[in-house]
């Protein structure tokens, strides 16, 4: 292995690193706008040059290989003035945006100018004016007066998502990125352009406008898009308790996994968050004669644990099916599928629904299985149906169904909603456990909050079967619990004790239980503490 010498630092590092890698490992910060360790290549910036011993010009760190015995030093007084001449030179026709720019606080220009220029500008002239605020996509406004041209965008559509929807148009001065003409930018990735930006040239429009960065927390966490797991950092406001359209979460960016997603997500994933806080199930509900009465969870708990405890004792066991769903971690799982399998001795458990078509997917991220835990459900022994190959469909319409407890499942996906109450005549109690509306909470005698995953620990297997451990983000949403804290809370009230504190505590029984999460606890997993790096984000260094 090459030994160099970085700012009188010697080390040894890996064959064919380029100087700026190896200055990143040994914590040696190398300005840089056009490197992106995901993307090919391209020294086009010229912020990242360094000076090398033997060498009369000074070299860019991003594209020279290093070399046995290199001398470099990052922060001569030569290397000093072209990085301010680079600031310099990229701020000429940059506007005084910085107000009423989404990425003010997050900006590479910001950043950098006040670590490597701040210098005051030569310019006598009018700056140039570009196009601002135009739509290349559903996704993506392009504001090219803000464009530094670093080619990240170009590379990314080239390189990561094959589709070239972005060049660069004229020569010069007059350069610009642009769209090319008849086309749109609308691939399955697009929102990562506005993660890789350094600058606010590409905005996503979802988040446009509406808070300020420095209002921002953020935790780590799973995609639930679809069964790829991608890690990914969701962001709140701190300063709201809802989002202007009345969402808590504001946006979610990629974070780096490179066994997984590397730095990258999809838009399906990027943009799910839409979707959790409508029509938001946030009070347990008992439904009586058409009306919904909100009541306690020992109430409702007790009233349920006495219905099911009725139902067993006239009809029996096989009165009763639970329909569980992949979209449920493993703690959940493990939990239903203990208790109303083992200690109820119910038949009927199932987590798939037939209904279900597969979704779009592709060979590079997305998966058409749409649910982020199919695998751990069948590690932990669930089934595709129900014993006897019935589906819940099929259940119903035999007549000898008297309770049905479904888990984040739709049943009109299998059955048409106006056929529903006629195939539901015999049955006289349906749950229903989730975190939204659905046709068939409508039609549910008793509605159990649920809380989607980012208001809850938790951990997802993937389709590799690879276990990841997710933490709470936010606070859940009025009375919402965990599925696995309501199945804790119902079986006490049928006189079964489950003594766990915290979801790695379930954790902890699955993985003595079952052998494909033997070795694994909420310390041996990944965790949202190893991940390197928030997406590709800027700060200052």
């Amino acid at each position: 292995m090459p030994k160099i010498i970085i700012d009188d630092l010697t080390l040894e590092v890996s064959e064919g690193q380029t100087i700026l890698q190896a200055a990143a490992l040994a914590g040696i910060i190398i300005p840089h706008y056009c490197y992106h360790p995901g993307l090919h290549l391209a020294g086009c910036c010229r912020m990242c040059q360094v000076e090398v011993k033997g060498i009369a010009k000074l070299q860019t760190a991003c594209n020279t290989s290093i070399k046995e015995g290199m001398v470099v030093c990052t922060h001569s007084q030569q290397v000093r003035l072209a990085q301010q001449a680079v600031m310099e030179f990229l701020l000429l026709n940059h506007p005084l945006d910085c107000p009423v720019c989404d990425q003010a606080g997050e900006c590479g220009l910001q950043s950098y100018y006040m670590l490597y220029g701040r210098t005051g500008s030569r310019l006598a002239d009018n700056k140039l004016t570009r196009q601002k605020a135009k739509p290349i996509g559903p996704h993506i406004i392009l504001d090219q007066d803000r464009c530094i041209l670093c080619l990240r965008c170009v590379r990314f559509c080239r390189d990561i998502t094959k589709t070239a929807e972005l060049g660069v148009f004229y020569r010069g001065d007059q350069s610009v990125i642009d769209i090319y003409p008849g086309h749109e930018l609308h691939n399955k990735y697009s929102g990562n352009l506005a993660d890789i930006c350094p600058v606010g040239a590409l905005t996503d429009r979802d988040f446009r406008f509406q808070v300020r960065v420095w209002y921002l927390r953020h935790g780590n966490s799973i995609c639930s898009g679809c069964s790829r797991g991608c890690s990914m950092v969701a962001y709140y406001n701190q300063e709201r308790r809802h989002h202007a359209q009345g969402r808590r979460i504001v946006r979610l960016k990629p974070r780096y996994c490179a066994e997984v997603n590397s730095w990258w997500m999809c838009d399906e994933g990027r943009y799910a968050y839409r979707a959790w806080d409508d029509q938001r199930l946030s009070w347990p509900l008992r439904r009586r004669n058409g009306s919904s009465e909100r009541v306690s969870w020992d109430l409702i708990l007790a009233e349920i644990a006495g219905r099911l405890k009725s139902l067993i004792d006239m009809y029996g066991n096989s009165s009763i099916a639970v329909w569980g769903s992949p979209q449920l971690p493993n703690e959940d799982l493990y939990l239903i599928h203990h208790f109303f399998g083992q200690s109820l001795g119910i038949p009927y458990l199932a987590f798939d629904n037939p209904g279900e078509k597969p979704g779009y997917g592709d060979d590079f991220l997305i998966q058409s299985d749409k649910n982020p835990n199919r695998r751990g459900a069948l590690w932990l022994g669930w089934k595709e149906g129900f014993d006897g190959g019935l589906d819940p469909k099929a259940l119903l319409q035999s007549g000898k169904l008297k309770a049905l407890l479904v888990f984040r499942h739709d049943l009109t996906l299998l059955i048409p909603q106006e056929e529903l109450p006629e195939q539901m005549k015999n049955l006289n109690l349906l749950i229903y456990f989730g975190t939204n509306e659905c046709a068939t909470s409508k039609l549910a005698h008793y509605l159990l909050p649920a809380v989607p995953h980012v208001e809850r620990d938790g951990s997802f297997t993937n389709c590799a079967g690879r276990i990841q451990h997710f933490l709470q983000v936010i606070d859940p949403l009025e009375e919402a619990l965990p599925d696995w804290k309501i199945v804790q809370r119902l079986a006490l009230h049928l006189g079964i004790t489950y003594p766990y504190q915290r979801c790695k505590d379930v954790f902890r029984d699955l993985s003595i239980a079952f052998p494909p999460f033997a070795g694994f606890g909420y310390e041996t997993m990944e965790t949202p503490g190893e991940a390197q790096g928030v997406g590709y984000e800027w700060s200052p260094e």
